[in-house]
This record gives structure tokens, C-alpha cells and sequence, in this order.
């Protein structure tokens, strides 16, 4: 069954991986970064009430006190997308997946610093590859020719991103329900998506263009839906740490997707940077899968 959840975990950062090809295909379509995410929230959201209502819908009865916790999990989760999305179509698929996964270096950082977590050698080295990693990157160092509108967009995903782990382990603290937590999370998502967008237009642009609406469903089952559920899978039998580390999938696979399908380059610098990144987080990963056991 091990051997199974690895796979699990490696399908979901493919997966995962996949959302710049939906982005890209989306792109002429003249849709925003903003719909984009509307599409993903609204599709997920959905599905998993769907789901929910056929398993449980005991699980959509929650307390007040759960449900703003779960709002602010989905207006993070909105932000981590919003932000990476624009960061694609303003820089690259790669460069805003690597800065976008500086998450798990930000949440150790922040728990240091107010959840009393204790700060190691490993913690300090994940720190200062992360830096690193992220000025190579972004272009701060290196000379890497990459919009600095776009470097800041896939840092604020990354913040977004932490945020929204934060807000996940603090359910997971409280016993949330996950399903409920998710099933909440998706909903906020969407409904956070909707009040800017101009949902209108997508209708419009799935109406005119009936070729879009592959990739419109597509970016909402293949970027978040299936990949959240082989994720939950395996997490019933890895360790979280070992499943966080198996996550470099997610990066890996989005910049192999950026170079082999959108012709995106990569110069030795911002090669260099996502290994340190990649390394970082591989590193933080397997000190927290140790602090567990």
C-alpha cells in the first residue's frame, strides 16, 4: 500500500504541474488570471459538493467559529492562485512555480517566529537556500532576464500559499473535519472568485468558443480535484513530512511541462536556483517528517 501512496503523491504534483498548459490554453481566449481561478474554484467547488452530498451531507453542517477558519483557508487558497496564474502570464510557468513552492520555507519561518517552534541547523540551511534560490530565479542575481512584476506576483503566491498552510494546520489542530475543511475551503474559493471576475464573460467565451470547455473543465478536475484526492490517499499512509517532500513533483514536472510544450528557456542560473529551491524544500521536509516520528 506504501508503494501505492508514493505513486499518489507523484500522479497529484503532476497534476498539479499541469495547471500552466490550462493557463496557456486558456490564454488567446483572452481570459484573466482572475477567471481563470473562477474556472478552478467554481468547478472544484462543485464537485466536491457533489460528493459531499452522495457520501455525507452531515458534512455540511459546520460551526461558525470552523466556517470563518475555513473562509480565510479559501480566500488564501484564491490569492495562492490569483497570483500565480498572473505570475504565468507575466514571466514564466517555471519561474512562478518555483517562487509559488518558497511556501514550506515562509510557514517554518512563521512558526518559528510566533508558534514556538524550534529553529535547527537544517531549518536555517532550507532559509538561506531558499534565498538564494529565489534571487537566481527571480533575476535579482545571475542577470536571468525575468519581469519583475512577475517575480513579485509568484512571491505573493508563495505568501498566499503559506498563509494557506497555516490556516490548514490550525484545523488540523482543531480536529476540522477534512472533508468539510476542504468542501468550505473550495466554496470561499469560489465565491471569492466571483465578485471580480465578470463570470459573465467566461459564460460568453464557452458559448462562442465550445473548444474552450475542455481545458475550462479540465483546469478545474486535473489541477485540483483529482490531485487533492490522491494527495488525501496517500496521506492516509505516508507521513505528512514524506508527502511534502514527494511535492518537488509539482515544480519539477510544471517547469519539464513549461520547456517540452510552451517552448519556454531555461539559463544555467535559473536552473541552478530551482535546484537550491527544490532542495530547500526536500530538506525542511524530511527535518519536519523527523520531528514527527
Amino acid at each position: 500500500m506504501k508503494h501505492r501512496a508514493f505513486i499518489y503523491i507523484i500522479l497529484a504534483g503532476i497534476l498539479w504541474g499541469t495547471s500552466c498548459l490550462f493557463v496557456n490554453a486558456l490564454k488567446p481566449y483572452n481570459l484573466t488570471s482572475l477567471q481563470m481561478v473562477c474556472i478552478r474554484g467554481s468547478i472544484s467547488a462543485v464537485a466536491m459538493c457533489i460528493f459531499v452530498f452522495f457520501y455525507d451531507k452531515s458534512i455540511f453542517k459546520v460551526s461558525g467559529r470552523d466556517l470563518l477558519l475555513y473562509f480565510c483557508s479559501g480566500a488564501a487558497m484564491y490569492f495562492t492562485a490569483a497570483f500565480y496564474y498572473a505570475a504565468i502570464l507575466k514571466s514564466s510557468a517555471s519561474t512562478a512555480v518555483i517562487l509559488m513552492y518558497t511556501a514550506p520555507v515562509m510557514v517554518m519561518v512563521y512558526s518559528v517566529a510566533f508558534m514556538g517552534e524550534k529553529f535547527n541547523l537544517p531549518k536555517g540551511i532550507s532559509v538561506f537556500l531558499m534565498i538564494s534560490g529565489c534571487a537566481l530565479v527571480s533575476g535579482i542575481a545571475g542577470g536571468l532576464k525575468t519581469s519583475i512584476l512577475g517575480a513579485f506576483l509568484g512571491l505573493m503566491s508563495g505568501v498566499s500559499y503559506s498563509a494557506y498552510n497555516v490556516f490548514t494546520k490550525t484545523q488540523m489542530n482543531k480536529k476540522c473535519n477534512p472533508l468539510a475543511a476542504t468542501l468550505y475551503c473550495y466554496i470561499f474559493m469560489a465565491i471569492c472568485s466571483l465578485i471580480p471576475c465578470k463570470p459573465w464573460q467566461i459564460v460568453m467565451v464557452a458559448t462562442n468558443a465550445p473548444v474552450t470547455l475542455l481545458p475550462i473543465i479540465g483546469c478545474g478536475i486535473c489541477t485540483c480535484v483529482l490531485p487533492y484526492f490522491l494527495y488525501t490517499l496517500a496521506l492516509g499512509v505516508l507521513p505528512a513530512g514524506t508527502a511534502t517532500a514527494l511535492g518537488v513533483m509539482e515544480p519539477l514536472s510544471a517547469t519539464i511541462f513549461s520547456v517540452v510544450f510552451l517552448d519556454e528557456t531555461l539559463s544555467v542560473y535559473s536552473v541552478f536556483g530551482i535546484v537550491l529551491i527544490m532542495v530547500a524544500v526536500f530538506l525542511l521536509s524530511r527535518t519536519a517528517n523527523e520531528e514527527d516520528v
